[in-house]
Protein backbone atom coordinates (compact mmCIF):
# COMPACT_ATOMS: atom_id res chain seq x y z
CA UNK A 1 0.00 0.00 0.00
CA UNK A 2 0.95 3.26 -0.87
CA UNK A 3 2.50 5.20 2.57
CA UNK A 4 1.04 9.07 3.20
CA UNK A 5 2.65 11.29 6.02
CA UNK A 6 0.68 14.52 7.31
CA UNK A 7 2.37 17.59 9.03
CA UNK A 8 -0.52 19.48 10.30
CA UNK A 9 0.73 22.71 11.54
CA UNK A 10 -1.87 25.73 12.99
CA UNK A 11 -4.96 25.68 15.10
CA UNK A 12 -7.15 22.90 16.90
CA UNK A 13 -9.55 23.89 13.59
CA UNK A 14 -6.96 22.75 11.11
CA UNK A 15 -6.24 20.03 12.56
CA UNK A 16 -9.75 18.88 12.63
CA UNK A 17 -9.55 19.39 8.70
CA UNK A 18 -6.32 17.61 9.02
CA UNK A 19 -7.85 14.47 10.82
CA UNK A 20 -10.48 14.61 8.05
CA UNK A 21 -7.77 14.63 5.35
CA UNK A 22 -6.91 11.37 7.17
CA UNK A 23 -9.71 9.47 6.83
CA UNK A 24 -10.13 10.36 3.21
CA UNK A 25 -6.45 8.72 2.68
CA UNK A 26 -7.27 5.82 4.24
CA UNK A 27 -10.83 5.15 2.99
CA UNK A 28 -8.57 5.48 -0.39
CA UNK A 29 -6.45 2.57 0.57
CA UNK A 30 -3.37 4.48 1.94
CA UNK A 31 -1.67 3.88 4.82
CA UNK A 32 -0.98 6.58 7.32
CA UNK A 33 2.90 6.86 8.84
CA UNK A 34 4.31 8.93 11.03
CA UNK A 35 7.72 8.63 9.75
CA UNK A 36 8.02 11.03 6.24
CA UNK A 37 11.10 9.17 5.25
CA UNK A 38 9.01 6.38 4.42
CA UNK A 39 5.96 7.86 3.20
CA UNK A 40 5.76 8.24 -0.93
CA UNK A 41 3.16 11.20 -0.58
CA UNK A 42 3.86 13.96 1.85
CA UNK A 43 1.23 16.45 2.69
CA UNK A 44 1.98 19.83 4.84
CA UNK A 45 -1.24 21.38 6.00
CA UNK A 46 -0.43 24.73 6.71
CA UNK A 47 -1.11 27.46 8.98
CA UNK A 48 -1.43 31.14 7.55
CA UNK A 49 -3.18 33.23 10.01
CA UNK A 50 0.03 35.42 11.11
CA UNK A 51 3.56 36.14 9.77
CA UNK A 52 5.36 33.55 11.99
CA UNK A 53 3.01 31.16 11.18
CA UNK A 54 3.09 31.64 7.76
CA UNK A 55 6.89 31.48 7.69
CA UNK A 56 6.51 27.93 9.52
CA UNK A 57 4.58 26.69 6.95
CA UNK A 58 7.16 27.64 4.48
CA UNK A 59 9.95 26.15 6.10
CA UNK A 60 8.59 23.21 7.10
CA UNK A 61 7.28 22.30 3.22
CA UNK A 62 11.24 22.54 2.58
CA UNK A 63 12.10 20.46 5.25
CA UNK A 64 9.59 17.83 3.70
CA UNK A 65 11.23 18.50 0.26
CA UNK A 66 14.19 17.00 1.02
CA UNK A 67 12.45 13.44 1.25
CA UNK A 68 11.82 13.78 -2.13
CA UNK A 69 16.04 13.05 -2.96
CA UNK A 70 16.40 11.04 0.75
CA UNK A 71 12.97 9.51 1.23
CA UNK A 72 10.88 7.69 -0.76
CA UNK A 73 8.86 10.75 -1.51
CA UNK A 74 7.01 10.83 -4.93
CA UNK A 75 4.61 13.84 -4.41
CA UNK A 76 4.61 16.63 -2.07
CA UNK A 77 1.85 18.69 -1.20
CA UNK A 78 0.88 21.72 0.76
CA UNK A 79 -3.05 22.26 1.86
CA UNK A 80 -4.53 24.49 4.13
CA UNK A 81 -4.98 28.05 5.08
CA UNK A 82 -1.73 29.39 3.39
CA UNK A 83 -1.99 27.73 0.04
CA UNK A 84 -5.70 28.61 -0.30
CA UNK A 85 -4.33 32.47 -0.04
CA UNK A 86 -1.08 32.61 -1.95
CA UNK A 87 -1.42 29.28 -3.75
CA UNK A 88 -0.95 30.87 -6.99
CA UNK A 89 2.33 32.58 -5.58
CA UNK A 90 3.44 30.08 -3.92
CA UNK A 91 3.51 27.63 -6.70
CA UNK A 92 5.67 30.07 -8.57
CA UNK A 93 7.97 30.33 -5.51
CA UNK A 94 8.18 26.43 -4.67
CA UNK A 95 8.60 24.07 -7.49
CA UNK A 96 9.37 21.58 -5.28
CA UNK A 97 5.44 21.06 -4.58
CA UNK A 98 3.51 18.77 -6.68
CA UNK A 99 -0.16 20.03 -5.46
CA UNK A 100 -1.47 23.09 -3.70
CA UNK A 101 -4.37 22.67 -2.27
CA UNK A 102 -7.38 24.78 -0.23
CA UNK A 103 -9.18 24.36 3.33
CA UNK A 104 -12.52 22.44 0.81
CA UNK A 105 -12.68 19.71 -0.31
CA UNK A 106 -10.94 16.53 1.46
CA UNK A 107 -12.05 13.89 -0.75
CA UNK A 108 -11.60 16.24 -3.98
CA UNK A 109 -7.79 16.43 -2.57
CA UNK A 110 -7.31 12.18 -2.03
CA UNK A 111 -8.73 11.62 -5.62
CA UNK A 112 -6.59 14.61 -7.18
CA UNK A 113 -3.41 12.68 -5.19
CA UNK A 114 -4.59 9.41 -6.46
CA UNK A 115 -4.73 10.59 -9.94
CA UNK A 116 -1.36 12.33 -9.90
CA UNK A 117 -0.17 8.59 -9.02
CA UNK A 118 -1.90 6.85 -11.07
CA UNK A 119 -4.11 5.04 -8.76
CA UNK A 120 -8.31 4.26 -8.83
CA UNK A 121 -9.50 7.58 -7.68
CA UNK A 122 -13.48 6.30 -7.22
CA UNK A 123 -12.94 4.71 -3.77
CA UNK A 124 -16.19 5.90 -1.79
CA UNK A 125 -15.44 8.19 1.36
CA UNK A 126 -17.08 7.33 4.75
CA UNK A 127 -16.34 11.07 5.75
CA UNK A 128 -14.48 9.76 8.68
CA UNK A 129 -11.49 11.20 10.75
CA UNK A 130 -8.27 9.74 12.22
CA UNK A 131 -7.94 11.29 15.52
CA UNK A 132 -4.27 13.15 15.61
CA UNK A 133 -5.78 12.88 19.95
CA UNK A 134 -5.25 11.21 22.52
CA UNK A 135 -8.51 8.76 21.79
CA UNK A 136 -10.18 9.69 24.97
CA UNK A 137 -9.82 13.78 23.71
CA UNK A 138 -11.34 15.58 20.43
CA UNK A 139 -12.38 18.36 19.03
CA UNK A 140 -15.70 19.05 17.22
CA UNK A 141 -15.76 21.65 14.91
CA UNK A 142 -18.87 23.30 14.70
CA UNK A 143 -18.97 25.99 12.12
CA UNK A 144 -15.91 27.41 9.41
CA UNK A 145 -15.41 31.00 8.59
CA UNK A 146 -16.21 34.07 10.51
CA UNK A 147 -18.43 36.64 9.72
CA UNK A 148 -17.14 39.23 12.40
CA UNK A 149 -14.67 40.83 9.74
CA UNK A 150 -12.16 42.36 12.64
CA UNK A 151 -9.98 44.82 11.14
CA UNK A 152 -7.15 42.85 11.82
CA UNK A 153 -7.85 39.35 10.65
CA UNK A 154 -7.58 37.17 7.48
CA UNK A 155 -9.43 34.33 8.30
CA UNK A 156 -12.58 35.80 6.31
CA UNK A 157 -10.71 36.10 3.62
CA UNK A 158 -9.40 32.69 3.73
CA UNK A 159 -11.95 30.61 4.58
CA UNK A 160 -15.11 32.87 3.91
CA UNK A 161 -18.20 33.75 6.22
CA UNK A 162 -19.64 31.42 9.01
CA UNK A 163 -20.81 28.04 7.85
CA UNK A 164 -22.13 26.39 11.03
CA UNK A 165 -22.40 22.44 10.44
CA UNK A 166 -26.14 21.49 11.10
CA UNK A 167 -27.09 20.51 14.80
CA UNK A 168 -28.00 16.88 13.38
CA UNK A 169 -24.51 16.19 11.80
CA UNK A 170 -23.21 17.33 14.98
CA UNK A 171 -25.00 14.94 17.17
CA UNK A 172 -24.00 12.45 14.69
CA UNK A 173 -20.58 12.86 14.52
CA UNK A 174 -20.64 13.75 18.42
CA UNK A 175 -21.78 9.93 19.12
CA UNK A 176 -19.61 8.41 16.60
CA UNK A 177 -16.35 9.79 18.66
CA UNK A 178 -18.39 8.96 21.88
CA UNK A 179 -18.96 5.36 20.50
CA UNK A 180 -14.86 4.82 19.55
CA UNK A 181 -13.97 6.06 22.93
CA UNK A 182 -14.10 9.91 23.19
CA UNK A 183 -14.87 11.05 26.58
CA UNK A 184 -13.98 15.10 26.49
CA UNK A 185 -15.32 17.31 23.93
CA UNK A 186 -14.14 20.49 23.12
CA UNK A 187 -16.10 22.94 20.90
CA UNK A 188 -14.49 24.77 18.21
CA UNK A 189 -15.03 27.42 15.50
CA UNK A 190 -14.06 30.93 14.64
CA UNK A 191 -16.99 32.18 16.93
CA UNK A 192 -18.83 29.40 18.38
CA UNK A 193 -21.33 31.29 20.79
CA UNK A 194 -22.48 32.62 17.38
CA UNK A 195 -23.10 28.98 16.57
CA UNK A 196 -25.90 28.40 14.22
CA UNK A 197 -27.04 32.14 13.59
CA UNK A 198 -27.08 31.90 10.15
CA UNK A 199 -29.37 28.70 10.01
CA UNK A 200 -31.85 28.93 12.63
CA UNK A 201 -32.03 32.92 12.72
CA UNK A 202 -30.09 32.96 15.99
CA UNK A 203 -27.45 31.59 17.95
CA UNK A 204 -27.96 27.98 19.28
CA UNK A 205 -25.06 27.44 20.84
CA UNK A 206 -26.86 26.86 24.59
CA UNK A 207 -29.22 24.39 22.42
CA UNK A 208 -26.41 22.46 20.89
CA UNK A 209 -24.78 21.67 24.07
CA UNK A 210 -27.81 20.37 25.64
CA UNK A 211 -28.22 18.12 23.21
CA UNK A 212 -24.70 16.57 23.37
CA UNK A 213 -24.93 16.51 27.10
CA UNK A 214 -27.59 13.37 26.39
CA UNK A 215 -24.66 11.48 24.97
CA UNK A 216 -24.42 8.91 27.94
CA UNK A 217 -20.43 8.29 26.76
CA UNK A 218 -19.07 11.53 27.00
CA UNK A 219 -18.03 12.92 30.32
CA UNK A 220 -17.04 16.55 29.41
CA UNK A 221 -18.32 18.88 27.01
CA UNK A 222 -15.85 21.74 26.80
CA UNK A 223 -16.35 25.70 24.79
CA UNK A 224 -13.18 27.27 23.20
CA UNK A 225 -13.74 30.66 21.55
CA UNK A 226 -16.80 32.37 22.62
CA UNK A 227 -16.68 35.86 21.23
CA UNK A 228 -18.05 38.14 23.74
CA UNK A 229 -20.86 39.48 22.29
CA UNK A 230 -23.03 36.79 21.85
CA UNK A 231 -21.75 34.90 25.27
CA UNK A 232 -25.00 35.64 27.19
CA UNK A 233 -26.85 34.67 30.42
CA UNK A 234 -28.69 31.85 29.12
CA UNK A 235 -25.59 30.51 27.40
CA UNK A 236 -24.06 30.44 31.01
CA UNK A 237 -26.59 29.33 32.81
CA UNK A 238 -26.94 26.24 30.56
CA UNK A 239 -23.07 25.62 31.10
CA UNK A 240 -23.89 25.94 35.20
CA UNK A 241 -27.10 23.36 34.64
CA UNK A 242 -25.55 20.60 32.97
CA UNK A 243 -22.91 18.38 34.96
CA UNK A 244 -20.95 17.37 31.83
CA UNK A 245 -20.48 21.02 30.14
CA UNK A 246 -17.09 22.44 32.19
CA UNK A 247 -17.52 24.88 34.17
CA UNK A 248 -15.09 26.99 31.53
CA UNK A 249 -15.32 29.42 28.61
CA UNK A 250 -12.55 31.14 26.50
CA UNK A 251 -14.12 34.17 25.83
CA UNK A 252 -11.70 36.56 23.67
CA UNK A 253 -12.06 40.00 24.31
CA UNK A 254 -8.42 41.68 22.33
CA UNK A 255 -9.20 44.58 24.04
CA UNK A 256 -11.31 46.82 26.55
CA UNK A 257 -10.68 50.41 25.34
CA UNK A 258 -14.17 51.33 23.42
CA UNK A 259 -12.55 52.92 20.51
CA UNK A 260 -9.84 50.49 20.52
CA UNK A 261 -13.04 48.03 19.97
CA UNK A 262 -14.78 49.85 17.22
CA UNK A 263 -11.14 50.49 15.28
CA UNK A 264 -10.34 46.47 15.55
CA UNK A 265 -14.25 46.05 14.17
CA UNK A 266 -14.95 44.17 17.48
CA UNK A 267 -18.71 44.01 18.16
CA UNK A 268 -20.22 44.09 21.45
CA UNK A 269 -18.99 46.67 24.09
CA UNK A 270 -17.03 47.16 27.30
CA UNK A 271 -20.19 47.38 29.25
CA UNK A 272 -21.03 43.88 27.74
CA UNK A 273 -17.95 42.24 28.76
CA UNK A 274 -17.67 43.36 32.58
CA UNK A 275 -21.86 42.98 32.57
CA UNK A 276 -20.69 38.69 31.47
CA UNK A 277 -17.70 38.85 33.80
CA UNK A 278 -19.35 40.14 36.77
CA UNK A 279 -22.47 37.59 36.03
CA UNK A 280 -19.99 34.72 35.93
CA UNK A 281 -17.87 35.42 38.55
CA UNK A 282 -21.28 35.75 40.44
CA UNK A 283 -22.79 32.53 39.66
CA UNK A 284 -20.16 30.48 40.34
CA UNK A 285 -16.62 30.53 42.15
CA UNK A 286 -15.23 27.68 40.46
CA UNK A 287 -15.64 28.81 36.92
CA UNK A 288 -12.67 29.07 34.85
CA UNK A 289 -12.49 32.40 32.89
CA UNK A 290 -10.30 32.71 29.36
CA UNK A 291 -9.08 35.38 27.14
CA UNK A 292 -6.65 36.81 24.19
CA UNK A 293 -5.65 40.02 24.22
CA UNK A 294 -4.23 42.01 21.51
CA UNK A 295 -1.11 44.79 22.32
CA UNK A 296 0.13 47.08 19.70
CA UNK A 297 -2.96 47.48 17.82
CA UNK A 298 -2.66 50.21 15.17
CA UNK A 299 -3.46 53.93 16.89
CA UNK A 300 -2.88 52.20 20.59
CA UNK A 301 -2.01 55.18 22.98
CA UNK A 302 -0.44 54.33 26.20
CA UNK A 303 -3.72 55.77 28.24
CA UNK A 304 -5.72 52.73 26.26
CA UNK A 305 -3.30 50.27 26.86
CA UNK A 306 -3.29 51.60 30.46
CA UNK A 307 -7.15 51.08 30.14
CA UNK A 308 -6.96 47.36 29.36
CA UNK A 309 -4.44 46.84 32.19
CA UNK A 310 -6.18 48.02 34.85
CA UNK A 311 -9.18 46.12 33.74
CA UNK A 312 -7.31 42.68 33.76
CA UNK A 313 -6.82 43.62 37.49
CA UNK A 314 -10.58 44.61 38.27
CA UNK A 315 -11.58 41.51 36.22
CA UNK A 316 -9.60 38.77 36.53
CA UNK A 317 -8.93 36.00 34.19
CA UNK A 318 -7.54 32.77 34.81
CA UNK A 319 -6.04 32.23 31.90
CA UNK A 320 -4.62 34.55 29.49
CA UNK A 321 -3.08 34.17 25.99
CA UNK A 322 -1.49 37.70 24.73
CA UNK A 323 0.33 38.54 21.14
CA UNK A 324 1.15 41.01 19.61
CA UNK A 325 -0.56 42.61 16.40
CA UNK A 326 0.97 41.75 13.60
CA UNK A 327 -0.31 43.15 10.10
CA UNK A 328 -1.80 40.91 7.56
CA UNK A 329 -1.91 41.56 3.92
CA UNK A 330 -5.64 42.36 2.81
CA UNK A 331 -6.74 43.44 5.92
CA UNK A 332 -8.19 46.97 6.92
CA UNK A 333 -5.93 47.74 10.04
CA UNK A 334 -2.68 46.21 7.88
CA UNK A 335 -2.64 49.86 5.79
CA UNK A 336 -3.34 52.45 8.46
CA UNK A 337 -0.22 54.32 9.26
CA UNK A 338 -0.64 54.97 12.69
CA UNK A 339 1.46 51.36 12.97
CA UNK A 340 3.03 50.95 16.78
CA UNK A 341 6.46 50.34 17.09
CA UNK A 342 7.66 47.00 17.82
CA UNK A 343 9.68 47.74 20.53
CA UNK A 344 6.79 49.44 22.45
CA UNK A 345 4.50 46.00 21.34
CA UNK A 346 6.88 44.00 23.24
CA UNK A 347 7.26 46.03 25.94
CA UNK A 348 3.34 46.79 26.85
CA UNK A 349 2.96 42.43 26.14
CA UNK A 350 5.93 41.73 28.70
CA UNK A 351 3.75 44.04 30.97
CA UNK A 352 0.52 42.42 30.68
CA UNK A 353 1.73 38.67 31.10
CA UNK A 354 4.11 39.81 33.74
CA UNK A 355 0.67 40.92 35.78
CA UNK A 356 -1.67 37.85 34.47
CA UNK A 357 1.90 36.00 36.30
CA UNK A 358 0.39 37.25 40.08
CA UNK A 359 -3.21 36.94 38.94
CA UNK A 360 -3.16 33.64 37.59
CA UNK A 361 -1.10 32.55 40.94
CA UNK A 362 -3.40 34.02 43.19
CA UNK A 363 -6.66 32.22 41.22
CA UNK A 364 -4.86 29.01 40.89
CA UNK A 365 -4.16 28.89 44.84
CA UNK A 366 -7.81 29.61 45.60
CA UNK A 367 -8.57 25.77 44.47
CA UNK A 368 -6.24 24.33 46.36
CA UNK A 369 -7.43 21.67 49.32
CA UNK A 370 -10.52 21.16 46.64
CA UNK A 371 -11.11 17.75 45.10
CA UNK A 372 -11.44 17.70 41.23
CA UNK A 373 -11.80 14.97 39.17
CA UNK A 374 -8.58 14.35 36.87
CA UNK A 375 -8.59 12.79 33.49
CA UNK A 376 -5.23 10.91 33.39
CA UNK A 377 -2.75 11.74 30.17
CA UNK A 378 0.37 10.06 31.03
CA UNK A 379 1.98 8.36 33.68
CA UNK A 380 5.65 8.27 34.84
CA UNK A 381 6.58 6.47 37.30
CA UNK A 382 5.31 6.76 40.29
CA UNK A 383 3.00 10.12 39.18
CA UNK A 384 0.38 10.75 37.00
CA UNK A 385 0.12 13.62 35.17
CA UNK A 386 -3.56 14.89 33.88
CA UNK A 387 -6.40 17.99 33.43
CA UNK A 388 -9.37 19.04 35.41
CA UNK A 389 -12.30 21.04 34.20
CA UNK A 390 -10.37 24.01 34.14
CA UNK A 391 -7.27 23.32 32.27
CA UNK A 392 -8.34 22.79 28.56
CA UNK A 393 -6.24 20.67 25.99
CA UNK A 394 -3.26 22.19 24.45
CA UNK A 395 -3.19 25.47 25.97
CA UNK A 396 -2.71 25.25 29.71
CA UNK A 397 -1.24 23.47 32.47
CA UNK A 398 -1.23 20.24 34.24
CA UNK A 399 -1.90 18.87 37.55
CA UNK A 400 0.97 16.40 39.28
CA UNK A 401 -0.60 13.74 41.06
CA UNK A 402 1.00 11.72 43.83
CA UNK A 403 -0.20 8.94 46.06
CA UNK A 404 -0.46 6.73 42.94
CA UNK A 405 1.83 3.79 43.84
CA UNK A 406 0.20 0.47 43.32
CA UNK A 407 -2.56 1.82 41.72
CA UNK A 408 -3.57 1.01 38.05
CA UNK A 409 -3.72 4.30 36.77
CA UNK A 410 -3.53 4.76 32.94
CA UNK A 411 -3.89 7.84 30.79
CA UNK A 412 -8.04 8.18 30.11
CA UNK A 413 -9.15 7.06 33.19
CA UNK A 414 -11.16 9.48 35.73
CA UNK A 415 -9.67 9.87 39.32
CA UNK A 416 -10.57 12.07 42.31
CA UNK A 417 -7.25 14.36 42.91
CA UNK A 418 -7.43 16.72 46.08
CA UNK A 419 -5.26 19.93 44.94
CA UNK A 420 -2.34 20.57 47.19
CA UNK A 421 -0.06 22.85 45.75
CA UNK A 422 -0.20 25.73 42.96
CA UNK A 423 1.45 27.31 40.47
CA UNK A 424 1.16 30.29 37.99
CA UNK A 425 0.37 27.72 35.60
CA UNK A 426 0.64 24.16 36.70
CA UNK A 427 -0.81 22.82 40.40
CA UNK A 428 -0.12 19.42 42.36
CA UNK A 429 -2.20 17.09 44.30
CA UNK A 430 -2.47 13.55 45.58
CA UNK A 431 -5.17 10.58 44.44
CA UNK A 432 -8.01 11.36 46.96
CA UNK A 433 -9.87 7.94 48.14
Amino acid sequence: MTKVGVVSLGCSKNQVDTERILGCFSDAGYTITPYPQEAEVILVNTCGFITPAKEESINTTFEMAQYKEQGNCRLLVMSGCLSQRYGAELEEAMPEVDLFWGVKDSEGLVRKVSQMLGKPSDCRMSGKRILTTPSYSAYLRIADGCDNRCTYCAIPLIRGGRNSVPMDNLITEAKQLADNGVKELTLIAQDTSAYGSELYGKPMLAELLKELCKIDALEWVRVLYAYPNTVTEELIDTMLENEKIAKYIDMPIQHIDPKMLVDMNRHGTKEHIEHMMRYIRNASDRFILRTTVMLGFPGETEEQFGRLAEFMKEYPFDRVGAFTYSPEEGTPAAVRDDQVEESVKQRRLDAIMQAQQDISLKLNQRRVGRVEKVLIERVSGNTAYGRSYAEAPDVDGMIAVSGIKGKDIKPGMFIPVKLTRADTYDLKGELFS
